[in-house]
């Protein structure tokens, strides 16, 4: 609406020339409801723009430079967020930071000796985390962001972890090697229990009952039906592995041969607790239902659990040493500004 010299004067004028009156007045200075509803309407979405604006340069505003690569506001909320979804704690804020700090430090020296992770590792990596909770990679993505986090965020730690372990065990193999002879001591001082004394030589072949992805939990309660109707039939590899086959949506994998060493004790008491020629309890996993059949196992004292527990943590310990001293390093190096 524009306002000109004696505007104010005309308004107060009704068309007949006459004064206006209070009613008249009060009529011509009234914007109508429409027009008003759209002024509201064009102010609150140029304030949403506004308030968007400001929300996405406060997430890109860089906190930090670490050998002028920045960290942004964004990468440390994603990261607390997937901290506190991890240990259920808040992690500080200089914790968050120098957790990305120490990424992008172990990426960079790990680049200079040409130890790079491909895009398919960190994939791999990602959907072993997945499988693990008994989803799939777009579900644990979508997990991530309703938790405030991302993909990227932990991707970005899969890729450290990995460019990281690549680069210390290469480069001080000969100090992490430990003697057999070490070991045994460590494992008398020990004295494990007489069950990680003997170890066990696996051949097991896995049997999934596929569910396709997205399928509610009634699908895979019918298919864990399945599973039990077909561990009651399975009586040997011979003669289970071909009816396994012969049924539908069911998938045979090849043989895997494992140490007793190799597995996490609640698998080992699955394995030892089922005997040669059946099947394991069936459990979910991203693809469906899977079960083991257990068509081989032999005894070994040669590689037991308690041998590898012990020699695990021993490289542990060597490794963790090496690769703090070796982080320390690099970061009195580095150039780290601080916004």
């Amino acid at each position: 609406m524009m306002f000109c010299a004696g505007g104010w004067g005309k308004l107060e004028k009704s068309a007949g020339g006459a004064p206006a009156t209070e009613g008249e007045r009060a009529k011509m200075t009234q914007l109508p409801v429409g027009a008003f509803q759209r002024l509201f309407g064009t102010v609150t979405l140029a304030a949403a723009i506004m308030l968007t604006a400001a929300s996405m340069a406060s997430a890109q505003q860089v906190v930090a430079f670490v050998n002028g690569e920045p960290i942004t506001e964004l990468d440390v909320a994603h990261r607390t967020k997937f901290g506190e979804m991890s240990t259920h704690q808040t992690p500080s804020r200089q914790e968050v930071l120098d957790g990305l700090i120490n990424e992008i430090l172990e990426i960079r020296e790990a680049k200079r000796y040409t130890i790079e992770p491909s895009d398919s590792d960190v994939n791999t990596a990602y959907a072993d985390i997945a499988t693990k909770m008994g989803v799939d990679p777009p579900k644990l993505t979508q997990i991530l962001v309703a938790g405030g986090a991302s993909e990227a965020t932990l991707k970005h730690r899969l890729r450290a972890q990995i460019a990281w372990a690549s680069l210390v065990r290469g480069r001080f193999r000969a100090s992490l090697e430990i003697p057999d002879s070490d070991v045994e001591v460590q494992l008398q001082l020990h004295k494990p229990a007489d069950k990680d004394q003997l170890g066990y030589e696996y051949i097991v072949r896995p049997i999934i009952l596929v569910v396709p992805h997205g399928s509610p939990d009634a699908v895979f309660e019918a298919r864990k039906r399945d599973a039990d109707a077909l561990r009651v039939r399975f009586q040997s590899c011979a003669d289970g592995i071909p009816f396994a086959r012969a049924l539908r949506e069911v998938a045979v994998r090849d043989p895997v041969s494992k140490s007793s060493a190799d597995l996490q004790q609640d698998l080992r008491d699955i394995l030892d607790k089922t005997e040669v020629g059946h099947l394991t309890p069936p459990e979910q996993t991203a693809e469906g239902v899977q079960m083991f059949a257990v068509c081989s196992k032999k005894e070994t004292k040669s590689d037991t659990p308690g041998l590898r527990e012990v020699r695990d943590e021993m490289f542990q310990q060597k490794f963790g040493a090496k690769a703090k001293r070796y982080l320390e390093e690099l970061r009195r190096e580095a150039m780290i500004e601080y916004k």
